[in-house]
């Protein structure tokens, strides 16, 4: 998303076409807009839509760069790769993929609350708030493979966890399981072989990269290192269970 303090900066660039602008002004928005919408946030930008002038007609004129759905008007990812070629760098295109690939896993998670874990960590993502992404986002994988477990291997968890700890009180429900570490818990899961090694592996390091962005320290963290650790989680955790 376009922050508006870039925007009016943007917007007041010398050569730009109309349609640029209108265009410069939905990336702006989060959501799909009406034409109202655009009007007062290009107003605010310092750029006063004059009546001559008809957003929606221009819009639809852009072959294909807006989208007009039932919820208002909407940048396409031909209007987002558009916009980078005038200089917008908000998103590289990987980066881009992994948000949009998340988005569409959201409406396949059946639970409620990490359904919006997923959707909350997908914001801070394009909001460029990474920490509360990589923790929103492992919070979610973590919800999800916490439901898998008492779904599928309840039974078989509770006797693999007593075998490694005499003092594990059986677990009845996901909040039961988070009592467990979740180093520990996915340890459990490789010995049930609800994954591998490899991907345990992997999700520790996402784990550990949660644990820095979880607690008051230096660590910095851009775009592309999140990308990296939301993919991991997508495609071992999301798009499995």
């Amino acid at each position: 998303m376009l922050k508006q303090s870039e925007l009016k900066n943007w917007l007041h660039k010398k050569n730009l076409r109309q349609l640029d602008k209108l265009l410069l002004v939905l990336a702006s928005f989060e959501a799909p807009v009406q034409v109202r919408d655009i009007k007062v946030r290009a107003k605010e930008g310092g750029l006063k839509i004059a009546k001559g002038w008809n957003p929606s007609s221009s819009l639809g004129k852009s072959d294909g760069l807006a989208i007009n759905t039932s919820d208002g008007w909407e940048l396409s990812e031909s209007g987002k790769a558009h916009l980078r070629t005038l200089g917008i760098t908000q998103f590289s295109p990987a980066a881009e993929d992994v948000a949009h690939d998340l988005r569409d896993e959201l409406a396949k998670i059946k639970d409620e609350n990490t359904r919006l874990f997923v959707g909350e960590a997908v914001k801070c993502f394009e909001l460029k708030l990474y920490r509360s992404a990589v923790i929103m986002s492992w919070v979610g994988a973590v919800s999800l493979l916490q439901d898998h477990i008492v779904k599928n291997y309840l039974s078989a968890f509770n006797a693999e966890a007593r075998r490694i700890d005499a003092k594990w009180k059986t677990a009845k429900t996901t909040d039961d399981l988070s009592r467990m570490k979740e180093s520990d818990f996915l340890d459990r899961l490789v010995s049930l072989s609800v994954f591998g090694k490899n991907v345990k592996d992997e999700l520790a390091i996402c784990l550990k990269l949660r644990n820095g962005c979880g607690h008051p320290n230096d660590l910095k963290i851009g775009q592309n290192r999140v990308a990296h650790h939301i993919e991991i989680l997508l495609l071992n955790v999301f798009q499995k269970y």
